[in-house]
């Protein structure tokens, strides 16, 4: 065997860097599947093992379930991801990791994540299963209609909230469910306006949908929804409902916080460029996620007072 057949050789048959595979995970987007917690904070359960060991299941399998979705996004758009200079190296993309090996991944991870639910809560696995329907949906069409592809990322959110308080058996808020349905069609509409700040020319080739927004038009819809999520949370810490059951209207006083979060993170997006991904924005940002830990500090305060 020559030196260059050996060189070769050992290309081919090099096992996959570990670094490669995390990277495919994405693991920083788990953050986002910390709002199953919200019902299990807001019912005052937050201290009693046995929910907590259930909701953790639930995270750990919405975890698995997540990393499966971008996997098969990420498969599906590797050709476009190529092209884009901020996604080009993704594993998929710059083939540091081999396709089969990643579907198979995918397949492993949602099936893991389906079936850990079902054993622990088969009622909380209809919202899961929804959940992979709507991404893959999203992935094969849906990403490519104005107004849905946000929708679609909004309801994994909802979805989210939805199987934290299923999970524990409790009701949530018609006002926690719409201020996270505002939050995160927020995010998702603040997301499209970065890609198309950033990729400009580019961007309706990176990801058609684009094409049938504007700068101007986006930033409309990121004001109107900031202001709707500030008042469905402002209305739920005055609810009578909220006020009984926890004996208190002090929970108002977490408000600021909300404020101060939404002021922090558009001055992020419209000053310093970021918002494209929003889990990087809440590492990256030390005043943002202080402000996360103190609302929840001080709403935990007032709830288990």
């Amino acid at each position: 065997m020559t030196l260059a057949t050996a060189s070769t050789s050992s290309v081919i048959s090099a096992p996959t860097p570990a670094w490669a595979l995390v990277r495919l995970l994405r693991p920083e987007q788990w953050l986002k599947n910390l709002l199953v917690f919200a019902a299990l904070l807001f019912s005052r359960r937050l201290f009693v093992p046995h929910d907590v060991l259930r909701v953790l299941i639930l995270f750990g399998c919405f975890s698995a379930m997540a990393s499966a979705v971008y996997i098969f996004n990420d498969w599906v758009d590797a050709a476009a991801d190529r092209a884009n200079p901020t996604k080009a190296g993704r594993p998929l993309a710059a083939g540091t990791v081999p396709v089969p090996l990643a579907l198979g991944l995918a397949g492993i991870l949602a099936a893991a994540g389906i079936i850990g639910v079902v054993l622990t809560d088969p009622f909380t696995a209809v919202w899961c299963a929804a959940y992979l329907v709507i991404n893959v949906l999203y992935t094969l069409d849906l990403k490519s209609r104005p107004i849905l592809d946000v929708g679609c990322i909004a309801s994994g959110f909802v979805l989210r909230a939805f199987a934290g308080a299923t999970m524990i058996a409790v009701p949530i808020s018609r006002w926690l469910i719409l201020c996270s349905m505002f939050l995160a069609l927020f995010l998702g509409v603040i997301k499209r306006r970065q890609e198309l700040v950033h990729l400009r020319d580019n961007a309706g080739s990176h990801r058609p949908v684009l094409k049938e927004y504007t700068e101007a038009f986006l930033d409309h819809m990121s004001s109107v929804l900031a202001a709707a999520t500030l008042v469905c949370y402002t209305l739920y810490t005055l609810d009578a409902e909220t006020v009984a059951r926890f004996s208190t209207d002090r929970l108002v006083y977490t408000v600021p916080f909300v404020l101060y979060g939404i002021f922090r993170y558009l001055y992020l997006v419209h000053r310093q460029g970021l918002g494209a991904t929003p889990g990087d924005v809440l590492l990256r940002d030390r005043p943002l996620a202080v402000t996360l830990v103190l609302w929840a500090g001080v709403a935990a305060a007032v709830i288990y007072r």
